[in-house]
């Protein structure tokens, strides 16, 4: 018999070349548009194209997304904070990029 591990997600390896539409983004993250817009409206997500059905999110949206939503939801952290999170994150990883090629 079989089991699963219900505390690891499934992998999912997108293409950075991927874009995602608004629709698209909100069924892969299970969410409404309305929280995608936040998001927007925070700086956490920069699509481009005009507004609403006509915008195009990079494929890093995917993760922003999932990880603005275990911030909020397991954590408690608002958008505002969720923003930041993500900014620090994101130069804690370039920069352990950088140690990695310093330390070769």
């Amino acid at each position: 018999m079989k089991t699963t591990d219900t505390l690891t997600p499934p992998v999912e390896l997108i293409d950075e070349q991927t874009t995602f539409t608004l629709v698209e983004l909100c069924r892969s993250c299970d969410v409404e548009a309305e929280l995608i817009e936040a998001l927007v409206e925070h700086g956490i997500l920069e699509p481009s194209g005009k507004s609403g059905r006509h915008w195009c999110f990079p494929a890093s949206s995917l993760r922003r997304t999932r990880v603005t939503l275990h911030l909020k939801r397991d954590l408690g952290v608002n958008l505002a904070g969720a923003a930041l999170a993500l900014e620090l994150l994101e130069r804690i990883e370039a920069l352990e990029g950088r140690l990695r090629i310093v330390s070769k």
